[in-house]
């Protein structure tokens, strides 16, 4: 080893105890052919223009499992109004808005499979610059506006190891613009149906040591359905500093005010025939989500790198502010604190090793949901969630076993925290179940990886993980004021494998990647009661039998001509497979999980000239899905067409596009609640989608 190692050997020793995935961040210089410029990835960008953005795919490709990468200068080809957009074409993940705005139903794998929209998102971790926005309450959909991001970075499943996530859905990291990224005054102007209007303005530059990059939002959407009207606005600023040439530290902050009303879910009949119904609207004012975090760098001399965040997330909602005749005021304030230590260029029985450590801690410091009778405003009930608390402390590396081979492992040691009570009610509690529930437990989640480079642009890949979820606070207990504890939840454990390959050849470059989760105590979510015009609706949570996830996650990206003049046309697609289903329940048997389409395929045939000008048309197609778990009713399929034309100039001082989306105004289900049995019955379960619409925008940079 070399000398300077003696500086942190006690880091080392631990990690090298238990190997984990190539998380070394220090190591990021560029792959093997990562100077030339971008294939039709979803990171297409010019090396030296974009040089994040290959530092951060070149330490993605360093994982033995699925992770992407997501330039927004290409989602902002178009209308750029959610994490639906940003999440297009990536296998494995389904993001469909619910109600024409951020609030979307996002699963990874499966993961919060049939979770119906109640403004979170389960089973996946997200963060912002690797500062988390996820706690024990899961992720409020504030901040998936993707306001002043840069770029993404989706992590399948375990593959997530380096940002402290366990989920079975793995993270989800937001990047947001710097002074660098975004240099000088941009202004972006979009608007089209349905009310759809959105501006923002921002500033980025640097002077010496110092840079700098703020911007503010507005948005507006009067909603496809009836009574789905929404507004919000947005701050996002982002200040660095170098302190030294090995010390630098910057500031994040957001601001979101919102207030949206969301629309209730319908019949197939409805759907069919009168899709912009709207009989059980909810409203959802936000007054101020808040983040603010600092993210601290230390690089030693022998280019080991520590790393400290800690942010606070404060989320206020008053729920159902609007039409029930109950609403919550529900309240919420995250500490979290993240600690990563990461070094390369070590060697462990005479072969190169990268190691890592991570701890990460999530505290609730204050939470609670009270709920009160609108009229008389009497102070129903009030359930308390603070003190509860996810951590992890994360131990990992990567050998190079041979000159073409990598072996990777880790654990996670994860220690949950659950402390929920009722502390106020009108209503007697009848049920068999205590009015406090309190969880302390430690698991271990390992992984073992393997990578092999079967040519300097080809890799074949393969892990085995754990994963643990665990159930989220309000799960146990919420609002409303007939809703009783839950029996006690246990964190939903899982066995995965995977297997795939990535990489380019010639014209082509995709990935293929096949898994299969062996899941226990899977938590799952059933309407009981649907919502009506003045009531909220009523659900259980329940931990289920043995279930299995399985699916096939294929992205393939051509161009399919070009000349000399720099024009191109090229072709991206991804399909994903899911198969997600019991093992041998007594009551179900073998029956498939409903909540999400077994098959879906999307497409994107797009003309680049060489002067800026492109013509896009797109597809997204699903297939039939059960919405109940007894398996007697589906929602239908469906194709929907879509196309783009817009010019940027080359200089990228200025871009307009216009963006049609549903050409054939189908009318058709995004997203569905889940039901127990509904004996092939029709049940207002369905989410419907946007009519035909024409979105258009510009931008320009001074």
């Amino acid at each position: 080893m070399k000398n300077s190692f003696n500086k942190h050997w006690m880091y080392s020793a631990i990690i090298m105890v238990a190997a984990g995935p190539a998380l070394a961040e220090s190591a990021v210089a560029p792959a093997k052919g990562a100077d030339k410029v971008g294939t039709l990835e979803a990171l297409t960008v010019n090396a030296d223009r974009k040089p994040e953005q290959q530092e951060a795919k070149a330490r993605l490709d360093k994982i033995a499992g699925n992770a992407a990468v997501v330039d927004n200068e290409t989602v902002e080809q178009g209308r750029a109004s959610s994490a639906e957009d940003v999440l297009a074409l990536q296998p494995g993940v389904f993001a469909q808005s619910t109600s024409g705005n951020a609030a979307a139903k996002i699963s990874i794998r499966g993961s919060g499979l049939n979770t119906f929209y109640g403004g979170y998102v389960l089973g996946t971790k997200f963060l912002f610059d690797g500062l988390p926005i996820t706690g024990p309450g899961a992720t409020q959909e504030d901040f998936l506006s993707i306001a002043g991001v840069n770029y993404t970075e989706v992590l399948y499943g375990a593959n997530a190891f380096q940002y402290a996530a366990t989920t079975l859905g793995g993270a989800i990291n937001f990047v947001t613009h710097t002074g660098y990224t975004s240099p000088g005054t941009y202004v972006r102007l979009e608007a089209g149906s349905f009310g759809y209007r959105k501006q923002q303005i921002s500033h980025g530059g640097a002077a010496g040591d110092f840079d700098w990059y703020v911007s503010l939002f507005h948005n507006e959407r009067d909603g496809y359905q009836r009574l789905t009207d929404n507004k919000g606005k947005e701050l996002v600023a982002n200040f660095g500093y170098r302190i030294t040439p090995q010390l630098d530290t910057r500031l994040l902050v957001r601001y979101r005010e919102e207030q949206l009303i969301n629309g209730g879910t319908l019949t197939l009949d409805q759907v069919n025939h009168d899709p912009r119904a709207n009989p059980a609207p909810f409203g959802r004012d936000k007054g101020g989500t808040t983040m603010i975090g600092s993210k601290t760098t230390y690089v030693f001399d022998d280019d080991a790198r520590l790393e400290f965040g800690i942010n606070v997330d404060n989320y206020p909602l008053y729920n159902s502010w609007r039409y029930s005749t109950t609403p919550n005021l529900w309240r919420s304030t995250d500490l979290n604190t993240t600690l990563r230590y990461l070094r390369s260029g070590d060697t462990l029985f005479g072969k190169p090793l990268d190691t890592s450590i991570t701890w990460s801690d999530t505290r609730l410091q204050f939470g609670d949901v009270r709920t009160h009778d609108r009229d008389s405003w009497r102070f129903l009930k009030q359930v308390r969630y603070t003190g509860s608390r996810d951590t992890v402390l994360a131990l990992g590396g990567e050998l190079q076993t041979t000159a073409t081979s990598w072996l990777s492992a880790g654990v996670s040691l994860i220690n949950i925290d659950r402390d929920v009570r009722t502390v106020h009610s009108t209503t007697p509690n009848t049920s068999i179940y205590s009015d406090a529930y309190r969880l302390d437990s430690w698991y271990a989640a390992p992984r073992l990886g393997v990578r092999y480079e079967l040519s300097p642009d080809v890799q074949l890949f393969g892990n085995v993980s754990r994963s643990i979820d665990p159930p989220i606070t309000w799960q146990i207990a919420g609002g409303g004021v007939t809703t009783p504890f839950t029996w006690p939840l246990v964190p939903q454990k899982a066995t995965t494998a995977e297997f795939g390959v990535r990489g380019s050849h010639g014209r082509f470059d995709g990935s293929l990647t096949l898994y299969r989760s062996w899941i226990d105590d899977e938590l799952l979510t059933t309407v009981v009661q649907q919502a009506t015009a003045s009531t909220d609706a009523v659900v259980a949570n329940s931990n289920a039998s043995a279930t299995v996830h399985q699916g096939i996650e294929a992205g393939l990206n051509a161009r399919l001509w070009e000349d000399d003049s720099g024009a191109d046309v090229s072709l991206r697609q991804a399909y994903t497979f899911n198969d997600f289903h019991y093992r041998h329940d007594p009551d179900l048997g073998d029956n498939q999980l409903p909540g999400l389409p077994r098959h879906v395929y999307q497409a994107e045939l797009q003309y680049q000239h060489g002067s800026g000008f492109y013509a896009q048309l797109n597809l997204r197609a699903a297939s039939h899905y059960y919405v109940d778990y007894a398996n007697t009713f589906e929602a239908p399929g469906y194709a929907i067409f879509g196309a783009k034309l817009g010019y940027g100039q080359p200089s990228g001082r200025w871009s307009a596009w216009v963006d049609l989306r549903n050409l054939s105004d189908k009318r058709y289900v995004t997203a569905s609640s889940t039901a127990y049995d509904l004996a092939g019955s029709d049940a207002n379960v369905f989410y419907v989608g946007d009519g035909f619409s024409v979105f258009s925008g510009v931008s320009f940079r001074f």
